[in-house]
């Protein structure tokens, strides 16, 4: 079974004559989305291929089965794109809040609030600036009015005592204080 399709020659005389204005027809039925339009574009003119009845239509010009075509692939790319749930990226993925149940995170906030409490004064002042204020350690040391060395070793033995007092924490993952939960920041706060 062998199928028809439109010369080579023909399908270029059609794009070079008609191509611009059915860019500029599909622009505007994409909202301006150049991307969408010229792919569009280009399965309309595939499907002049596929129909070389088409150039032998009783009309005198091809763009209105061209515009029709573009038309009608357009509608149905909108369709589809409305009845498929929209797609999420990665990032959308990692701002997302965490599920984690919220009598755990209380419990959390109340652990982390009654160890910070048993902090020195001068080491929980660090602490509060560095990882609950997201200041640095030369904005921590002009905040207390101290040198940076002195922030970075208040800093050190606090993590080490706290690491002590909580449960499931360890230095190693100091990082994870530098993003702390809100209730985490709410236990310091009070």
């Amino acid at each position: 079974m062998t199928t028809t399709t439109t010369d080579e020659q023909a399908l270029a005389k059609v794009q070079r004559e008609h191509g611009p204005a059915l860019l500029h027809f599909l622009l505007g039925l994409t909202f301006g989305d150049r991307q969408r339009a010229e792919d569009l574009l280009q399965e309309t003119l595939v499907r002049a291929w596929q129909h070389p009845e088409a150039f032998d239509g009783p009309y005198d010009s091809m763009r209105p089965w061209l515009f029709t075509v573009a038309r009608r692939l357009a509608i149905d790319a909108r369709r589809s794109r409305q009845a498929r749930p929209a797609e999420v990226g990665d990032i959308a993925l990692e701002s997302a809040p965490d599920r984690e149940d919220s009598t755990e995170s209380t419990v959390a906030a109340l652990d982390v609030r009654e160890a910070v409490r048993t902090l020195s004064p001068e080491h929980r002042a660090v602490l509060v600036q560095i990882y609950f204020r997201g200041l640095s350690v030369g904005e921590t040391a002009q905040v207390l009015g101290i040198p940076p060395g002195t922030v970075k070793s208040r800093s050190y033995y606090a993590l080490r005592l706290l690491s002590r007092k909580l449960p499931g924490y360890s230095p190693s993952r100091s990082s994870s204080l530098t993003r702390p939960s809100r209730a985490a920041a709410s236990a310091t706060s009070t």
